[in-house]
């Protein structure tokens, strides 16, 4: 089967509009904080801080950043402003690629796993819902047959919006009554998926952190009632986390890894902030891949992440 190219000329000039305004952002504050020097010391090194913590790269990213550009001074001895967006682009990039955060070829399921099988689980209001359509839609255009299932019960606008999502795709949803027993709505997704040869599964979920107990039940109860189906179901938890939050989107995806295993990470409204350094801090955080990225509201502005294409559009010049 094919699958997007992730590389192609399209998807870069989306990479780089959707990221406009944190590089705009992020290099302003950079200007300003090597104003009047010619070499990187101390003070720079506060200053780059600062700046990369205002970014949302985070606290403990930002130092272990820090701590490797001291390090590479240190070694060279003399290292001009001129040369730090060119550091800071290597340090990072070599970050990601040391917490495991791959690139991804596009859109495409691992051989032998069909019906492949992805849970999203996320709060309210990140995306969730509007992420799962586009998924649907992108594995759609890479040749999978897909099937969506409205386990969020809870709310009947997220079923509602699943349906919509599924008509506007092409692709069909299972859905039950409200109030319904979640686990009983992804137990016929996946069964329906078996018997028409789906390849791959959807399952949305309910979007409460309130209690992370009863969260964590609810999750638990969703995988052992799909296993009676198929063994090591989901293949997938990807959790949807809003870019534009910044430091919200911390707490949201140490909630919910405390909650449940989560495998991978969608980080979505990139375009809409100037908060796209939060993708560089939940990579070195979680140490979970952040498997694509939102740049639009278009079905196709949802990416499969690359690390490089990710640092280079990030500091691009025009």
């Amino acid at each position: 089967m094919g699958f997007f190219n992730f590389f192609s000329k399209e998807k870069k000039e989306t990479l780089n509009q959707g990221l406009e305004k944190t590089k705009e952002s992020f290099f302003g504050k950079l200007t300003r904080a090597v104003a009047g020097k010619s070499k990187v010391d101390d003070d720079v090194l506060d200053n780059l801080e600062e700046v990369l913590v205002t970014s949302d790269v985070g606290v403990e990213t930002t130092l272990n950043i820090i701590q490797r550009i001291e390090n590479r001074v240190a070694r060279d001895k003399y290292v001009s402003t001129s040369e730090l967006n060119n550091i800071l682009r290597d340090e990072i990039s070599q970050l990601l690629t040391e917490n495991n955060t791959d690139d991804t070829e596009g859109f495409k399921i691992p051989e032998g796993k069909k019906p492949y099988v992805i849970m999203v689980v996320g709060v309210n209001g990140v995306g969730k819902t509007t992420t799962i359509g586009k998924l649907a839609f992108q594995f759609k255009q890479a040749g999978y047959k897909v099937m969506l299932g409205a386990a969020d019960t809870f709310r009947a606008a997220a079923v509602e919006q699943l349906v919509i999502w599924g008509a506007r795709v092409g692709v069909p949803v299972v859905k039950q009554n409200m109030g319904s027993d979640p686990a009983s709505v992804a137990y016929d997704t996946l069964n329906s998926a078996i018997a028409n040869d789906i390849d791959v599964v959807l399952i949305d979920t309910a979007g409460r952190l309130h209690n992370k107990k009863g969260l964590m039940d609810e999750l638990s109860k969703i995988k052992r009632v799909m296993q009676k189906l198929k063994a090591d179901t989901p293949d997938d938890v990807l959790l949807v986390l809003d870019g534009s939050t910044g430091q919200n989107a911390f707490e949201q995806a140490k909630q919910f890894t405390q909650a449940t295993d989560v495998t991978s990470m969608a980080i979505t409204k990139l375009d809409g902030s100037a908060k796209g350094g939060v993708v560089i801090g939940i990579s070195d955080q979680f140490k979970i891949p952040v498997r694509y990225i939102g740049l639009g509201e278009g079905m196709e502005d949802l990416q499969g992440f690359n690390r490089r294409e990710f640092v280079d559009s990030l500091f691009a010049t025009k």
